[in-house]
């Protein structure tokens, strides 16, 4: 029970003061008060935009492909053990604790000043994610217009199924190339090269031979990349009012396509083996570690944890709202989605193994590989082509986008949320998430030359990998648990729902979900491989650039320790008096500020009718 001493507030009830009780004074020394924080229109619109994040290119892409490649159908016992073990648990943790201190991801982490620089980490990851994510939404924005554009001038032919154009190379061949018409690495030992990878590969990206030759910017790519930044500045420049209604579309469209393709794809000779392909159990891969590491990082990547938006996002809802009941759902559609793709995919699969008379694994991919070689392939021998290839990339892009402003979101909350008042004006907002995509645009220019590609893959390997990932959860999950409490923290989410929990949610951060983190952890850093590219030859990072990729890494790994080090040194007073005083929550009101004091030490969040303020109890 979170009962306050003389207010009469107890978890569970409306938690509103009594009418008899006296106004309590602002805290001393408060001269500004900030605005009042916005909050969704309508619960639905947190949902959807939960859906549009967390469910992205990952559910589409990848997790056909691992499913396919780890045993089939018995995949989804280590991938749902991982879900409970520790998707859901931190999924959970960061939505309920941006909606109990209503700020972004990096003021939330005020319940444990200490470890502010975990918050810092998440603004880098997602910043880096922002900067190079929306790369795949100017690839699919191109595959689309190449589609119609190419449908138009050639009666209904796709650029990519033919050879004869100009960025086809005499080694371009129509005709299916032995066992791997898809391979990037594979083609570029085989005598001749399909015309989708050429496409891919001359057309699009204009590939040089690797860092070392930048060579000129895309221009088309160029175009594509201001649309695609367009798109998501007018889409969040005005807050959650305007991203709640943008969502709608965004999360939804992409499951009617979906049904759409499925329903096509499963009309096509070869459907059924690929979805043989797909669930077939091979009990046997069960004893394979790199299966239980796929399926634990697959989840954290696909639930997208670690990142700070879940944070943002949950801080903009309604004090009382259900959060546990929303985290619960959203994961279970994450989960879902993921599963149910995988049908789609593999019978589109199927069908082009049918039709080039091969096993369905030599055209199975993932990844870039998938979107813009394997599955350009296969619509390109479907009748009416130009149809689903554009249901096909409007798809992604519907996928990527809400992804991708969701993200900025994410990231601008937890800016305007360290804005002392005094220096808050009326259109920061605007400015603001102008700013984020002016720089990340121009980060992104060095991704649309010819060697951008391979600049793409150095950002996507390091800078928001499992690894940053997984210490992002682990160091949550710690944090919680042992230092603010497990058991506090479940009270502070009672009194905001009205009833407690699970009391799994408490195991699984005090001790199974950082071990599940830890587990993965260390064997990443074993398995460790330096970065190559497969393109139309084998290419080897030099070792400069190892550098820099692991200076992203690092760059958000050590905002923790450096942070909480640098807190400590600062401080005056023995060693024990820092730590107590650094650990104390620092609990920061968004409109209104009260001092409430009660018999049981704890927080004790009370909801204003009006205001929506909370009251919470200052620091002991």
């Amino acid at each position: 029970m979170c009962q306050e001493e003389g207010t009469g507030l107890v978890a569970g009830d409306p938690l509103r003061p009594p009418a008899s009780a006296p106004a309590l004074p602002p805290s001393p020394g408060a001269t500004t008060t900030p605005p009042p924080r916005e909050t969704w229109a309508r619960q639905m619109d947190f949902i959807m935009s939960c859906v549009g994040f967390a469910v992205g290119l990952g559910n589409v892409w990848r997790f056909p492909y691992l499913c396919y490649r780890n045993g089939g159908g018995v995949f989804l016992i280590p991938y749902l053990l991982m879900a409970v073990l520790g998707g859901v648990p931190i999924f959970f943790l960061e939505i309920s604790l941006g909606q109990f201190m209503k700020a972004g991801s990096l003021s939330a982490w005020n319940i444990a000043p200490l470890f502010k620089g975990l918050g810092l980490a998440s603004l880098l990851i997602v910043f880096y994610c922002n900067t190079y994510y929306v790369l795949v939404l100017s690839w699919a924005l191109f595959y689309l217009g190449s589609a119609v554009a190419g449908a138009v001038a050639s009666g209904g032919d796709l650029p990519w199924a033919t050879c004869g154009h100009s960025w086809n190379s005499p080694a371009c061949h129509d005709g299916p190339l032995g066992n791997s018409s898809h391979s990037n690495s594979s083609q570029s030992d085989a005598p001749f090269r399909s015309p989708v990878l050429e496409f891919w590969e001359n057309r699009v990206l204009g590939l040089s031979g690797g860092l070392e030759e930048p060579g000129q910017l895309r221009g088309d790519l160029v175009l594509c990349l201001v649309v695609c930044w367009a798109l998501v500045y007018f889409c969040v420049w005005k807050g959650i009012r305007s991203a709640g209604k943008v969502v709608y579309v965004t999360a939804l469209l992409p499951y009617v396509v979906l049904l759409a393709l499925l329903v096509r794809g499963a009309m096509l000779p070869g459907a059924a083996t690929g979805v043989r392909f797909y669930l077939q159990p091979d009990w046997a891969q069960l004893a394979r570690p790199q299966v239980w590491i796929d399926a634990g990082t697959q989840i954290f990547f696909s639930y997208a944890i670690g990142l700070g938006a879940l944070t943002a996002l949950g801080s903009y809802n309604r004090f009382h709202n259900d959060c546990y009941r929303d985290s619960l759902l959203l994961a279970v559609i994450n989960s879902g989605t993921s599963f149910f793709a995988g049908f789609v995919v593999f019978c589109v699969l199927g069908f082009m193994a049918h039709e080039q008379g091969t096993d369905v694994g030599a055209v199975a991919d993932s990844g870039p590989g998938l979107a813009f070689i394997a599955y350009p392939r296969a619509v390109a021998l479907m009748p009416v082509a130009p149809l689903w290839a554009a249901l096909f990339f409007i798809m992604l892009l519907m996928l990527g986008l809400d992804s991708q402003f969701v993200g900025v979101e994410g990231f601008v909350t937890g800016i305007l949320d360290v804005v002392p008042p005094a220096y808050q004006f009326r259109f920061q907002r605007e400015v603001m998430v102008l700013l984020c995509c002016l720089v990340c645009f121009c980060i992104d220019l060095s991704m649309v030359t010819e060697g951008g590609m391979y600049v793409f893959q150095l950002f996507d390997y390091y800078s928001a990998s499992g690894t940053t990932l997984l210490w992002q959860a682990f160091w949550e999950s710690v944090i919680i648990a042992w230092v603010y409490g497990a058991d506090r923290f479940l009270d502070d989410v009672s009194c905001m729902i009205g009833y407690r929990p699970s009391r799994w949610m408490k195991w699984c951060w005090m001790v199974l979900t950082p071990l599940v983190c830890l587990g993965i952890f260390l064997f990443h850093a074993a398995s460790y491989r330096p970065l190559t590219y497969g393109g139309r030859h084998t290419y080897v990072y030099p070792w400069w650039a190892e550098a820099v990729g692991w200076g992203l890494t690092l760059s958000s790994v050590l905002c923790l320790p450096s942070a909480a080090l640098a807190q400590l040194l600062l401080q005056p007073g023995p060693l024990p008096q820092r730590w107590r005083r650094l650990t104390q929550p620092v609990f920061g009101l968004h409109h209104l500020e009260y001092k409430v004091r009660g018999a049981s030490g704890g927080p004790s969040p009370v909801e204003d009718g009006n205001t929506k303020a909370v009251i919470l109890e200052s620091i002991m």
